[in-house]
């Protein structure tokens, strides 16, 4: 029972976060039968979420969970940018440039990781949780948590009343945002290719990308996301700006949280001991990427 309190309280406060954020992000902005545009949008990655987790839970299975994050993030930002004009044709130039950013990333990312988790069989990460619909549930919540606050930014720019025009912002924030992508699908391509050679099973990869970082799909993922922030800038007012917490939410996510801490530990008990593995962690950075020592 209060295992199940606990997991009820983490979705009422993720709720409610998203609700602070969706109030900040629409200070100003756009609304649509009364209610903000930001808060529509919170809504709807949450409804998502739980909408989806109704059969995950009866079949047991996360195999469309990483697929599901992807496809609320594409029907969040739909929403937003047709909510916020009369018509596709009259939408605001920065607000097409910033769906087209997170609609070309989800519609990479998604199938990639859906794609992996069927090769793989499973997730190991929801062994334990997926039996227990409380805990699972969590995952759920905070996966809708996870789509609107890392889109805060880009919402608040594409639901605000001002509409500025594609500016020196907007061309930076797009080249660190492709600089990002780059990296993040390059590493992914890297990794898939190596674990798909049989002479490499049971080994750790250490080429390409992966001798400049340890994590650099997480260094990428992180740098695309503050490309988004950036473009964003011209567009937030007032209390809209508490929503550039976007880019932040990110890293501590990737190195605080789900990604780094959690590869780390993962690799440490796999590999930990090797000398080959203790000299790559020795010479190669956790995350940010630096030219390999020669």
């Amino acid at each position: 029972m209060k295992k199940k309190l606990i997991a009820l309280a983490v979705i009422l406060v993720s709720v409610l976060i998203a609700v602070a954020i969706a109030l900040a992000g629409g200070d100003g902005g756009l609304e649509v039968a009364g209610v903000p545009l930001m808060l529509a949008c919170a809504g709807l990655a949450f409804f998502v979420q739980w909408l989806i987790f109704v059969p995950s839970y009866i079949f047991q299975t996360e195999h469309y969970y990483d697929l599901t994050g992807s496809l609320t993030y594409l029907a969040v930002i739909t929403l937003a940018l047709l909510a916020s004009s009369a018509s596709l044709a009259e939408a605001a130039p920065r607000s097409i440039l910033l769906s087209a950013m997170v609609f070309i990333w989800a519609l990479r990312l998604g199938p990639f990781l859906f794609r992996r988790v069927k090769r793989a069989g499973k997730d190991g990460r929801f062994d334990e949780i997926k039996p227990i619909w409380s805990r699972f549930l969590v995952t759920w919540t905070l996966q809708g948590l996870w789509v609107f606050v890392t889109l805060a930014a880009a919402l608040a720019a594409i639901t605000s009343s001002r509409a500025p025009d594609i500016d020196s912002w907007a061309i930076a924030g797009g080249l660190v945002w492709l600089a990002g992508l780059s990296i993040e699908a390059i590493a992914d391509a890297q990794k898939t290719r190596f674990n798909q050679q049989a002479e490499n099973a049971g080994k750790f990869i250490n080429i390409g990308l992966w001798r400049w970082s340890r994590h650099p799909n997480y260094f990428g993922e992180i740098v695309l996301w503050l490309g988004v922030a950036i473009v964003a800038i011209p567009g937030l007012q007032g209390w809209q700006w508490v929503t550039m917490i976007s880019p932040l939410f990110v890293v501590v996510l990737l190195t605080r949280i789900s990604g780094v801490p959690l590869l780390e530990k993962r690799a440490d008990e796999k590999w930990g001991g090797q000398v080959d593995y203790e000299q790559y962690k020795a010479n190669t950075p956790v995350l940010v990427m630096r030219p390999p020592a020669r």
